[in-house]
C-alpha cells in the first residue's frame, strides 16, 4: 500500500480566540491516534521573563523562530518527523523539546501560522477564528486567571500592550484563510445570557471547494435558524453560512446530513463526537460548534479521500476510525473506534 502524505490543517487566531476548543473537537472526531497536534506558541524565541526584559510580545514574528516553523511544516508535509520545541504556558518557560512524527492528520494552531508564503503552501485547509474582541476579552480573562496565574488587571494590561501587534501581525492573516469562524453572542448581547449557546457565522471563501448547500437559500422554513447567503468579505465574493445558537435539533441534523451527502463513501460520524464543550464545569453541547467542527472535518476527510490512490470501496487502514456501513440502513450511528471508506452501494 502506497503511503499517503499527511493532511495539514492550519488554525490561526488571536490569544483565547477558541483555537484549542476547535482543535480538541477535531481530535475527538478523527481520533487522537490519527491526529498530530502542533502549537506554534512552542516556537517562541524567548521565555516570559526575557520577553518582558526585551519589551517584545509573543505576537511579533521577531519573537518566534519563523524559519523553523517553515522547516517543520515542510518536513511534516512529507511525513518526516520533527524535534519540536516546547513552551510551558503555566510557567512561561521553554522546556525539553518533543520528538513528533506526523500521523494521517496534522493540526497546526497558533498565532502566526499563515504569516509567510512558505508556511501557507503546506496547508490543505486554513481556518481563522475571528470572535468579537469583547468576547475574546472575556475568554482570555477566564482562561489566564484560572490556568496561567494572572490577575484580571494583568490580563487587561497585557491585552492593551499586545494590541499593536494584534493589529499588525495577527488580524491581517484573516484574509489568507479559506474559512473564517465567528462565534457571536445571541442578540448581540455581551456577555451572552447564562445557558445560551453562541451563534456562528462561517465565511466560506472559494479558495477550496465547499459542499453545495444552496438548498438552504430556497428553504421552505426561513425561520429555521440556519441561513446561507452570498456576500463580500475583504472585497471578495464569499458565502456566509450562519446558525443560531438555539437552532432546533432537527434543522441542525438536516444540515449535517446534507454535508455528509457530499462524502457518500464515508459513514457519518456520531453526533456525540461534535459540539461538546465545558461551561463552568458543566458539559454542554452546541449545534453551531458542531457545525463548525463538522465542516472542517469534512474538508480534511475530503482531501484525504481525494489524495488516496485506492478505490473508494477499498477499506483504508489509515482511516480506521471509519468503518463500513451495516446492512441495515441508518442515518445516525453510534460512536465507533473505526473510521473507514465504504462502497457507494451502502450509502443511505
Amino acid at each position: 500500500m502506497t503511503r499517503q502524505r499527511p493532511i495539514i490543517l492550519g488554525i490561526v487566531g488571536d490569544s483565547a480566540a477558541g483555537k484549542t476548543t476547535i482543535t480538541q473537537g477535531l481530535v475527538n472526531v478523527l481520533g487522537a491516534d490519527r491526529v498530530t497536534h502542533v502549537c506554534t506558541d512552542d516556537y517562541h524565541k524567548y521565555d516570559r521573563k526575557e520577553r518582558a526584559e526585551r519589551g517584545i510580545t509573543p505576537l511579533h514574528p521577531d519573537c518566534n523562530y519563523m524559519d523553523v516553523i517553515e522547516l517543520h511544516l515542510e518536513r511534516m508535509h512529507y511525513g518526516q518527523p520533527i524535534l519540536k520545541p516546547k513552551y510551558q504556558h503555566s510557567t512561561g518557560t521553554l522546556v525539553r523539546p518533543e520528538y513528533v512524527r506526523p500521523t494521517q492528520f496534522v493540526i497546526v494552531e497558533g498565532l502566526l501560522g499563515f504569516t509567510t508564503p512558505v508556511m501557507r503552501q503546506f496547508y490543505d485547509v486554513k481556518v481563522y477564528l475571528d470572535p468579537p474582541e469583547e468576547m475574546r476579552k472575556i475568554w482570555k480573562i477566564k482562561r489566564d486567571t484560572t490556568k496561567r496565574g494572572y490577575t484580571t488587571e494583568q490580563v487587561l494590561a497585557e491585552m492593551e500592550r499586545r494590541e499593536p501587534d494584534s493589529r499588525d501581525f495577527i488580524r491581517p492573516q484573516k484574509k489568507l484563510a479559506d474559512i473564517i469562524v465567528r462565534f457571536l453572542p445571541p442578540d448581540g448581547v455581551i456577555p451572552p445570557p447564562p445557558g445560551r449557546n453562541l451563534d456562528v457565522q462561517l465565511v466560506l471563501r472559494p479558495t477550496i471547494p465547499h459542499p453545495d448547500l444552496s438548498y438552504l437559500m430556497d428553504a421552505e422554513h426561513p425561520d429555521s435558524g440556519i441561513r446561507l447567503r452570498l456576500g463580500r468579505d475583504d472585497g471578495r465574493p464569499v458565502d456566509f453560512l450562519e446558525m443560531d445558537g438555539d437552532v432546533a435539533s432537527r434543522h441542525a441534523t438536516e444540515l449535517e446530513d446534507a454535508i455528509w451527502q457530499h462524502l457518500p463513501d464515508l459513514r457519518p460520524i456520531s453526533d456525540d463526537l461534535f459540539g461538546g464543550y465545558t461551561d463552568q464545569g458543566e458539559k454542554r453541547h452546541s449545534s453551531p460548534l458542531a457545525l463548525t467542527q463538522l465542516l472542517i472535518a469534512y474538508h480534511l476527510l475530503r482531501k484525504y479521500k481525494d489524495l488516496s490512490q485506492l478505490p473508494f470501496a477499498t477499506p483504508v487502514a489509515a482511516l480506521s476510525r471509519l468503518e463500513s456501513v451495516p446492512s441495515s440502513p441508518s442515518s445516525r450511528v453510534a460512536p465507533s473506534p473505526n473510521i473507514g471508506l465504504i462502497p457507494r452501494a451502502g450509502v443511505r
